[in-house]
């Protein structure tokens, strides 16, 4: 069977994907061709890697060295109670198996580091950052910069969620771009410090993942040069524009 070929339970599963206008059935064939990593099999991470496991993305790489804690499952609906200290990465990939056998799911049960981001961001056409660490996410922008990937970044914050798509190859701005540096100690506390409402990454994460299905398929608008601001306490949201640095020192040399 060809690669892009769907079988006749795959054609019932994707259904309603292919019946949608920007969509159909050439939509459907672009994710199935498609490679996306995960950076972060966490909060954020666990929405998006179900959604898009059921969207029917053909190859999915989540990267993530933690082990499965108590204290992740108020919201890490990726991870149940009998996967407690099991890695991050094993539990997601039995969860997206059991999902949509015909995913390829490849994890990588490690950190990300600079030694290792370039080599590993080559094998996949979108990148989706989901952590809470500023230095991961500083590495995961440079290096998507660097391998010319659309990088759909999300974040939390109690009540609060916001995402964008970086993407300078196509002219958008790039996270150092709009986060020129790491706010100084104690102003971004991490989710462990100041809480989060247990919903609020499944909300996030489901839109990180409409974007990257945006993103591959071509439909629509995607959040490149915007940034999505989600105020679940109150139910509102903004957008708000942004722009590229003309300085900055990542991507300042390959917008186009």
């Amino acid at each position: 069977m060809k690669r892009d070929a769907f079988s006749e339970r795959e054609l019932e599963r994707y259904a309603r994907h292919i019946v949608l206008r920007e969509l159909g059935g050439t939509g459907q064939r672009k994710l199935k061709r498609a490679g996306v990593l995960v950076i972060g099999a966490g909060g954020l991470g666990a929405p998006v890697l179900l959604y898009l496991a059921a969207a029917g993305v053909g190859r999915i790489g989540v990267i993530d060295d933690d082990e499965v804690e108590n204290a992740n499952l108020q919201r890490q609906v990726i991870h149940g109670e009998a996967d407690i200290g099991l890695p991050k990465v094993v539990s997601a990939r039995k969860a997206l198996e059991a999902q949509n056998p015909n995913v390829d799911v490849r994890p990588y049960h490690r950190r990300l580091s600079a030694e290792i981001a370039d080599e590993l961001f080559a094998g996949y056409d979108v990148i989706l950052d989901g952590t809470d660490n500023l230095e991961t996410r500083y590495l995961v922008n440079r290096a998507a910069v660097s391998q010319g990937k659309p990088l759909v970044s999300g974040a939390l914050a109690q009540w609060e969620g916001q995402l964008s798509v970086f993407d300078p190859a196509a002219g958008a701005p790039c996270y150092q771009c709009i986060f020129p540096e790491a706010p100084a100690a104690g102003l971004a506390p991490s989710c462990a410090e100041a809480g989060v409402v247990g919903p609020l990454p499944g909300v996030v994460g489901a839109m990180m993942a409409v974007e990257a299905i945006k993103v591959i398929t071509g439909a629509g608008r995607a959040l490149r040069g915007e940034m999505l601001i989600y105020d679940a306490l109150y139910g509102e949201s903004r957008r708000i524009a942004l722009k590229p640095r003309p300085d900055c020192p990542v991507c300042a040399g390959v917008r186009t």
